[in-house]
């Protein structure tokens, strides 16, 4: 028996990238759906050697579903995903929107798997950007073995205004993060920031 999987924003390269992995590692689907908006209607995307057609958000029944993922702007995760995640599905969110919510928790498979638990408070998932989810992935086996209590990581940007993010931990959420993440103020420091 399998999942019947949504994938928001499947027109998007990271929404098409959700549905190759989601064959890659036979994730056990039973129906898929590509969801996407007004303007995507119709849009045929791959899933393994089907082709789907992309249905309209608004039109689209999410309790058919039991798991949303979701590669959508913030904005649009903030108006959409509690609409979805009301209809009963689990939604997986991959913007930033979700990410500060103390009442979603941000998970790392490989990190704190356990934290699905507390998923039931809003049926929301959230997940730390790429970077973050890479560096605590690599940091969870150090964790372990001594505990890690600071972990200083300069940000890698194209542009100065986003060298110049604010502390970032694990997605922006100290609190619920078992390393201290700060991004520094100079994408390649010379030395150590002060604190």
């Amino acid at each position: 028996m399998g999942y019947r999987v949504a994938v928001v924003g499947a027109t998007g390269n990271v929404g098409r990238e959700m549905l190759n992995i989601l064959e890659e590692v036979n994730f056990p689907v039973d129906k898929i759906h590509a969801i996407a908006s007004r303007k995507s209607i119709g849009v045929e995307v791959n899933f393994g050697d089907q082709i789907v057609r992309c249905e309209d958000i608004a039109q689209f029944d999410f309790s058919r579903v039991d798991i949303v993922l979701m590669s959508v702007s913030g904005t649009f995760s903030k108006e959409w995903a509690p609409k979805i995640a009301a209809a009963g599905p689990i939604v997986i969110d991959n913007s930033s929107a979700w990410r500060m919510d103390p009442d979603v928790p941000l998970i790392v498979p490989e990190v704190n798997p356990d934290a699905i638990e507390l998923a039931h408070k809003k049926n929301i998932i959230a997940n730390p950007n790429c970077s973050t989810a890479q560096l605590v992935v690599a940091l969870k086996p150090l964790h372990d073995a001594a505990t890690i209590k600071r972990a200083w990581s300069p940000p890698i940007s194209r542009s100065p205004a986003a060298a110049r993010r604010r502390w970032t931990s694990c997605g922006t959420r100290p609190s619920r993060c078992s390393c201290w993440v700060p991004a520094s103020l100079n994408s390649i420091p010379s030395r150590s920031p002060s604190t």
